[in-house]
């Protein structure tokens, strides 16, 4: 179980976790908290990086992003009843993790079925290989099944190396779309 604010127990306990580049990360330093009502602009923003992951392929914005249908469906109006979702925060948010069902008339990118939520994952840059994606979908999945759901899925574009961070939790490959796969995981 990855702890919410103020507690420090779980999986990874409180030993030092060393990550690339030589940095220790203690879980007493990084918190994994449930998202809330007053985190739909940073789910927006987190949503912009997911979707431009690559350096050149920055958005030019939350605002294009909110303005497109197929990108706005993510976090408009969140949270919805049904949406679950973490962040993970030291002194400021540096990531999140967020699931939402959707419809067969309005898909995901990562659609398989309209019992199945969608997640999106995404780690600010300066913060990225260092665990902490690993640990927000962990915790994400911890409260999907603790809500009962029984799967859920994602799409990634197959050169992300978040591809391979996906497939060593377990998800697995049911459909292809041009330059993406879309995953899912059995909980």
């Amino acid at each position: 179980m990855v702890p919410d604010r103020g507690q420090c127990s779980g999986t990874f306990g409180h030993r030092p976790v060393r990550y690339r580049g030589g940095v220790d990360l203690r879980l007493d330093d990084l918190v994994i908290r449930t998202a809330t009502v007053g985190d739909a602009d940073f789910l927006t923003v987190m949503l912009g990086e997911a979707m431009a992951w690559r350096p050149e392929d920055r958005a030019s914005g939350t605002a294009d992003l909110l303005a497109r249908p197929e990108s706005a469906h993510y976090v408009t109006g969140w949270p919805r009843s049904d949406d679950l979702g973490v962040v993970a925060e030291t002194d400021v948010p540096v990531g999140a993790a967020w699931s939402r069902f959707f419809t067969a008339e309005d898909p995901g990118y990562g659609f398989v079925a309209p019992d199945v939520p969608e997640l999106s994952v995404a780690v600010v840059e300066s913060w990225r290989g260092r665990g902490v994606g690993r640990l927000l979908l962990a915790g994400l999945i911890e409260r999907a099944r603790h809500a009962g759901f029984d799967r859920l899925s994602l799409s990634v574009e197959l050169e992300n190396p978040a591809i391979h961070l996906y497939r060593s939790l377990g998800f697995e490959p049911v459909g292809r779309s041009g330059g993406a796969v879309t995953l899912i995981r059995v909980i």
